[in-house]
C-alpha cells in the first residue's frame, strides 16, 4: 500500500464551500490547491497530507498506511491545526493571510487568501544578471516587517527561501508556506521525507533541533538574499559544517553588491547560531543602513509586471 502513489483531490471536487480549480503543488507533507469560494472568490488551499503515513489512492478520504502510524499522524494533524489557528491571528501585509481552516476526509485544511504575482524563485530565474541590490533591500526589509510578527507570535517559519517568497504584482513580498509543522512532525517519524530545504535550511535545523530560534530563519533569510545574488542556492548547511566551500558573498558580489549588504549576508550566513543577528529587528535595522538610492517602487511594479508576462 506505501508504494501506491498518493492522489490529489480531483479537479471540480466540492471541499466544503469551495470547488478544487487546479492542484498547485504536492509534497511529502501537505498538497495545495487552487479553489473558489460560494463568491467566485480565488483562495489556495493546503491539505495536511503526510504521504509518508497516509494515503489517499482514490475518492477523497485520506487513509493510514498502517495502524502503527495513527499516532504520530494525528500528531502532525494537531500540530498543522494548530500552526493555522496561530497564523489565522496574524494579519500582516506580508504573511500569507489564512482565512479558515476546517477538518474534512479524515485530515485538516488551511484555506488562504490567493495572491497574484511571482515568487522570487521565478523572478531571480527571469533574471540575465544579479538581482539589482536595491530590490534586495527594499523586499527584504519588508519581509522582515512580516517575519517580525510571526517570531512575536512565538512562531517560526523554518522554511523561507525564494520559491515561498512571493512578489505581488504591486512589488510587495508575502511570505508563504509555513514548515514548522513540518518540522515538528519529522522530528519524531523518520519514515517522512526531511523538512528543510538544503541550501536555505540552517546547520541546527539537521543536527541541533534544540538550538532552533529567530537566528534560524535569519540563516534563511541570508541564504534567500545570497541566491538574489548567485542565481541559485547556497552549500547545504550539513556539508558546510564538515568543509566549508561556501564562497563568501564579500568575495562573489564584490563591485555587484555594496560591501554593507555583502556583509550583512555573510553575518546571516554564519555556521554558529550565535553569530548571526540575533533578532529580525537588529537584521532589518542593518538593511536600511546605507541604503544606496532606491529606485520608485512604480518602476519597480512596471518592470515586475514586464517581467511575469515573459514566458519562463
Amino acid at each position: 500500500m506505501a508504494t501506491s502513489k498518493n492522489l490529489a483531490l480531483p479537479i471540480g471536487y466540492l471541499l466544503q464551500d469551495y470547488i478544487i480549480t487546479k492542484v498547485l503543488s504536492t509534497g511529502g507533507f501537505s498538497f495545495v490547491y487552487l479553489a473558489q469560494d460560494l463568491n467566485k472568490e480565488v483562495v489556495a488551499i493546503k491539505e495536511y497530507m503526510p504521504t509518508g503515513l497516509a494515503l489517499r489512492e482514490e475518492g477523497a478520504t485520506v487513509l493510514l498506511n498502517s495502524d502503527d502510524d495513527a499516532a504520530t499522524f494525528k500528531h502532525g494533524l494537531k500540530c498543522f491545526f494548530e500552526e493555522g489557528l496561530a497564523l489565522a491571528k496574524i494579519d500582516h501585509h506580508n504573511i500569507v493571510r489564512v482565512t479558515n481552516f476546517f477538518r474534512e476526509n479524515n485530515t485538516v485544511y488551511m484555506v488562504m487568501q490567493y495572491e497574484r504575482g511571482k515568487s522570487l524563485q521565478d523572478y531571480i530565474l527571469s533574471q540575465a544578471e544579479p538581482v539589482n541590490e536595491n530590490f534586495v533591500r527594499r523586499v527584504f526589509s519588508e519581509l522582515l516587517n512580516g517575519l517580525r510578527e510571526v517570531h512575536t507570535q512565538k512562531l517560526l517559519h523554518l522554511d523561507i527561501k525564494p520559491a515561498n517568497i512571493y512578489i505581488r504584482l504591486d512589488g510587495s513580498p508575502v511570505l508563504l508556506d509555513f514548515g514548522s509543522a513540518r518540522q515538528t512532525l519529522t522530528q519524531v517519524q523518520s519514515k517522512l521525507s526531511p523538512s528543510y530545504t538544503p541550501g536555505f535550511a540552517p546547520p541546527e535545523q539537521y543536527f541541533e533541533r534544540k538550538q532552533l530560534g529567530p537566528w534560524s530563519d535569519i540563516y534563511s533569510v541570508g541564504a534567500s538574499m545570497y541566491s538574489c545574488l548567485v542565481r541559485s542556492a547556497p552549500i547545504a548547511a550539513n556539508l558546510r559544517v564538515k568543509e566549508d566551500f561556501l564562497a563568501p558573498a564579500v568575495k562573489v558580489g564584490k563591485g555587484i553588491y555594496t560591501q554593507e549588504l555583502l556583509t550583512i549576508i555573510d553575518n546571516c550566513l554564519k555556521l554558529d547560531y550565535m553569530a548571526r543577528p540575533q533578532s529580525v529587528f537588529s537584521l532589518q535595522k542593518a538593511l536600511l543602513i546605507n541604503v544606496p538610492p532606491l529606485i520608485e517602487r512604480r518602476s519597480l511594479a512596471r518592470k515586475l509586471k514586464d517581467v511575469l508576462n515573459k514566458p519562463l
